[in-house]
């Protein structure tokens, strides 16, 4: 796309430079002049396209950006910094093997019978096809979460503590701004969705905002990992949700399912699969909202960058770090909305499923 942009821009300019430099004399056109203009243009193409043939050659915009956002068995925190992580495999005929993945940096990607196939996403796959092999290694995305897992532990820990040594005394510092979140998401988004029994749920929703939050601004942090950006990760969530939804629904939302209040018997047969699709539809637009967001996030930012090395100017490098600067503030103000909103939603279905009354609505 940017190599056509810059095609036509910069023929548009050599066209308009050349017909400009035409003596001017429009009632005497000659075919010599004409057949000038065109060779100029001509020329002026092939040189274009030569030159952004070896730019792209050098640099491949689409493959830099799939290899920031993809899963990957090593951590690579900058160019040439690499953090080579435990490859876990299993197999019948030998069982457990753990090694590290910098085991693959060779010319062929083959260590002990195995090889690391690069492509959209890494994989392990045996040398010898028959054999079938169950990759439980740690990969980038997965040393993301635990990592964000040790930052809520650390986080929340502290809290607690400053509580517990701190009885009727006002929080402080960073204390004081969790508590504004914690209050913000109990009193606005649990409670007014679930209803009086929001106890029981509030410990689940906090642990989704918070852990999606993290999550969403470590992606955002040079080097890190997509984890929230990954649909893998978000399907997960979205299950969660699924599974915390119909363990707790009561009768009447099951039979609102089979029997929707106010429907004529004979629509039943189109509103009842119209319900079902309904519920499944719900998680996979959670799924689908969180992936999509983030990713396009990421994207938009790379891209950007991008650009810096395709058109190679000193004159656009600045132009283009400040506007992803501006990009990134938004990416943060982002970051918080869709942890909040898959907060919201996830409540929103929870309550719609507790409901005592017959007239839930259902989230719809």
């Amino acid at each position: 796309m940017y190599t056509h942009l810059r095609l036509f821009f910069t023929t548009a300019l050599v066209a308009a430079t050349c017909i400009l430099n035409v003596p001017a004399r429009a009632d005497e056109p000659t075919q010599h002049e004409a057949e000038k203009v065109v060779e100029g243009i001509n020329q002026a193409e092939h040189k274009i396209e030569h030159n952004l043939e070896e730019s792209e050659e050098k640099f491949n915009i689409g493959q830099m950006i799939m290899h920031h956002i993809a899963d990957s068995h090593e951590w690579e925190i900058t160019h040439g910094v690499v953090l080579p992580l435990p490859v876990i495999l299993y197999s019948a005929d030998r069982g457990i093997e753990v090694f590290s993945s910098s085991n693959f940096h060779n010319e062929h990607h083959e260590y002990n019978g195995y090889h690391l196939v690069h492509g959209d996403a890494e994989t392990i796959v045996p040398v010898d096809e028959s054999r079938v092999v169950y990759d439980f290694s740690i990969t980038k995305n997965v040393a993301s979460m635990l990592l964000s897992a040790v930052i809520l532990i650390l986080i929340f820990t502290s809290i607690a503590g400053f509580y517990k040594n701190n009885k009727g005394k006002a929080p402080k510092g960073f204390q004081s701004a969790m508590e504004v979140i914690i209050l913000f998401i109990r009193d606005d988004v649990v409670k007014p969705n679930i209803g009086p029994k929001y106890e029981k749920y509030l410990p689940y929703l906090l642990t989704l905002f918070f852990f999606i939050l993290v999550n969403n601004i470590l992606g955002l942090l040079p080097g890190s990992a997509n984890v929230t950006g990954n649909i893998a990760v978000t399907m997960t969530l979205a299950v969660l949700t699924f599974i915390v939804v119909h363990l707790n629904a009561n009768g009447n939302y099951y039979k609102h399912l089979v029997k929707p209040d106010g429907v004529p018997i004979p629509l039943l047969l189109i509103m009842i699969p119209v319900e079902i699709v309904g519920v499944f539809m719900k998680p996979f637009s959670l799924m689908v909202r969180l992936f999509a967001n983030m990713t396009a996030g990421h994207i938009i930012l790379l891209s950007l960058f991008g650009l810096i090395f395709i058109f190679q100017s000193i004159v656009i490098a600045p132009v283009i770090s400040l506007f992803a600067l501006f990009l990134n503030f938004i990416e943060i103000m982002v970051a918080f909305i869709q942890a909040f909103i898959f907060t919201l939603l996830s409540s929103m279905y929870i309550g719609s499923a507790i409901e005592e009354h017959s007239h839930a609505d259902h989230g719809h």
